[in-house]
């Protein structure tokens, strides 16, 4: 459960725990009802189709558009049959200048950590570590069959783009198969779910870890994922593990023969600045994408047999737009909602298939720009789950053991 990787993280961080008192709630009070700019709007059905009142819960989460609920009767197939043919079809001359692109423009941020000054090593870093991202997303069309005809060019490439990250290829693409099966399923998803009540009440000497884990470090919760979801062979089927094994030999490999390299020629200090720090700026993108797309106050998990695709795919996934340079260096994986609709769009169709989504399904879309109070949002509010007002932040669980949330809260910046 994604609770677990939270305790992995906050444990991590944590040196000193202590025990704490169980804090009771009553969900029915009216503080938790007060609309303001850092908590929640509850959400009711006859919110979810009232323009006036979407409007304001766009100002209050920092979106830019909040979408009306999928009708019932809509599935997936529907919306699927709407998209142009062409942006299924796999180009190779696009495909391969991804990897192009994304092979110099980390190869210049290499240049850029070498040279740099101390004082501009934070912007060659940034620079590094979205480069690198653009690796994973070209990984992430081969896992997907949106790179190449041939299946074994799309592992061979998907497995190389994963190596510089340390990321098991075909551990990540079996588990990611399942977040799309499963987007937005209150337990079976994969990739991200909030956390029940029940869950942080029954482990009250890690709430302070999970805490942590659910608020400041959020943007890099990708690490416990990656580390609890991808290693251990007892989570594969019997016919997974062989290719598991593989990417898992390939991934040591790279850990054992190029990390002693660098440390040769660069040094432990130059390990860290080649290679440790532009991986943690991956992983700041790893977790912010997933958290933005799947992740804000209005939008619902669901139990498995209250969940609908079409719902899940193209009302439960958010479009965030981002600076250019980002989206260009990460080939467009912020463009979100078509590659849900169908994860066999190539990543160079996705805006292409987003103007068609928007085109005959508009309304039904969540569309917001990265910005200070999209974050804060997220990363002060989206906590504890609950059915009827989907979530509750920490403070409002476990006052006293939430003062990294009040933390954020105070100081993160509130600009949309």
């Amino acid at each position: 459960m994604y609770n677990h990787l939270c305790i992995l993280t906050g444990m991590f961080f944590l040196t000193v725990h202590q025990r704490v008192r169980h804090q009771h709630i009553n969900f029915s009070s009216k503080k938790l009802i007060k609309v303001v700019r850092a908590y929640v709007i509850p959400i009711s059905p006859s919110l979810q189709v009232n323009d006036i009142i979407r409007s304001d819960m766009c100002k209050t989460y920092g979106f830019i558009k909040i979408g009306e609920a999928v009708p019932d009767n809509v599935t997936l197939k529907d919306i699927i049959t709407t998209l142009p043919k062409k942006v299924f079809e796999i180009d190779d001359v696009k495909a391969w200048r991804s990897v192009l692109v994304s092979f110099v423009s980390y190869a210049l941020g290499i240049w850029m950590i070498t040279k740099a000054p101390w004082y501009l090593l934070p912007l060659a870093w940034a620079w590094t570590g979205t480069a690198v991202t653009g690796f994973f997303v070209v990984g992430h069309d081969c896992a997907h069959r949106s790179f190449s005809r041939n299946k074994l060019v799309e592992d061979i490439v998907g497995t190389l783009a994963f190596l510089p990250l340390i990321y098991p290829y075909e551990p990540w693409r079996f588990k990611h198969d399942k977040h799309h099966a499963k987007t937005n399923m209150l337990l079976e998803d994969t990739a991200w779910h909030p956390i029940l009540k029940e869950e942080i009440d029954a482990s009250p000497s890690l709430r302070k870890a999970i805490i942590f884990g659910y608020g400041p470090l959020r943007p890099w919760m990708s690490i416990a994922h990656w580390l609890m979801w991808h290693f251990d062979l007892r989570k594969f089927k019997p016919n997974e593990v062989g290719r598991v094994k593989i990417s898992l030999a390939c991934v040591f490999a790279f850990i054992m023969i190029g990390w002693p390299l660098i440390i040769y020629k660069a040094g432990i200090a130059g390990w860290i600045k080649l290679w440790f720090m532009p991986w943690l700026v991956y992983h700041f993108w790893m977790s912010t994408f997933t958290m933005v797309h799947h992740t804000a106050p209005h939008i619902p998990f669901k139990a498995s047999d209250e969940w609908n695709a079409a719902q899940a795919q193209l009302n439960g996934t958010v479009h965030c737009n981002y600076p250019r340079w980002i989206e260009i260096l990460c080939h467009d994986i912020n463009v979100h909602i078509p590659h849900h609709i169908s994860p066999r769009i190539p990543s160079y169709n996705l805006r292409e298939a987003h103007r068609s989504l928007q085109e005959n399904w508009g309304k039904y879309l969540n569309e917001a720009n990265w910005n200070w109070r999209l974050m804060k949002t997220i990363m002060t509010t989206c906590h504890v789950y609950n059915k009827e007002r989907f979530y509750f932040p920490f403070d409002k669980i476990a006052p006293e053991e939430a003062q990294p949330v009040t933390f954020l809260r105070k100081f993160m910046p509130d600009y949309a």
